[in-house]
């Protein structure tokens, strides 16, 4: 299956919270990297999600938010993924920048080339990615 979302994160569940309407699931890609989402418990049923099954996460570039440098700020964004830029196209509006997480993932945003210049983003510099739970898509293989 193909998709339109950018950023695919293959792995395992490694962490599953059940709730009364929704559930935070935790997958953990091969290099280590984890991906935090927030489904509804129907979806848990009905993909069959359990901790040591294996999943994709999706997440469409526009959703990923960008700090630039290493310092220590806390935001509600469940996802917090630091690393460095190591991919940066410039268009005419906007930029796509790819930074490199610890564990070897590439999480992808498109953010305005205004932003790029505001934050200062080069190839090599230290940046995270924020991306929200919620905005957080969950697939199987089948």
């Amino acid at each position: 299956m193909s998709v339109s979302a950018r950023n695919a994160f293959k792995g395992k569940i490694t962490a599953l919270v059940n709730g009364a309407v929704n559930a935070e699931v935790e997958l953990t890609t091969a290099g280590g990297d984890k991906i935090v989402a927030i489904v509804t418990e129907g979806s848990v049923k009905s993909l069959g999600l359990a901790v040591g099954a294996e999943a994709i996460a999706y997440v469409k570039a526009p959703w990923v938010m960008l700090l630039a440098g290493t310092e220590a700020v806390k935001f509600s964004a469940r996802n917090q993924l630091a690393g460095k830029v190591s991919v940066l196209h410039k268009g005419a509006v906007n930029s796509e920048v790819g930074i490199t997480l610890t564990g070897g993932t590439t999480v992808f945003a498109v953010v305005t080339n205004e932003a790029v210049l505001e934050l200062g983003l080069k190839e090599g510099s230290p940046a995270s990615a924020l991306i929200k739970a919620s905005h957080v898509i969950l697939g199987v293989p089948v």
